[in-house]
């Protein structure tokens, strides 16, 4: 079994779900407002005011987690959005641009500002980092 959650009522403390834990609590709260599902799993904080912080970002990250979707991880190669297998197909969308997606430069190691130099082909694009060896694969 993952890890629990202990409730101290003296302290008035919710420890957060996680794992196996964690999806039992989610499907065991059913159709209730994403808002109660986060507090329930303990992804709350305190204000500098006094009031509650909903943590929604920790939550979903601790649920994709559970549900085996390692963000960021090395080692998941071909392995997209909730699991899926990357397709390796990239479809021009309805304004004209081509989305590569953060799957596939995840697993390039591509960080925010690199710079790539567009080649046009004959029916194909490629890009070339800027600075490297044109036949590097």
């Amino acid at each position: 079994m993952g890890k629990g959650y202990v409730i101290c009522r003296s302290l008035n403390l919710l420890v957060m779900l996680t794992g196996s834990d964690l999806l039992s609590k989610v499907k065991e709260l059913g159709n209730v407002s994403k808002s109660d599902v986060v507090k329930a799993c303990g992804y709350v904080s305190t204000k500098k005011g006094g009031g509650d912080r909903l943590n929604f970002t920790a939550f979903y990250e601790a649920l994709l987690e559970a549900k085996g979707v390692n963000l960021g991880a090395t080692g998941t190669a071909g392995i997209g959005k909730g699991g899926r297998k990357l397709s390796y197909v990239a479809t021009v969308q309805g304004n004209g641009n081509l989305l590569i997606g953060k799957a596939y430069t995840a697993l390039l190691d591509l960080k925010s500002g690199d710079e790539f130099e567009i080649k046009l082909g004959r029916k194909q694009i490629k890009l070339t980092p800027v600075g490297s060896d044109d036949n590097e694969d």
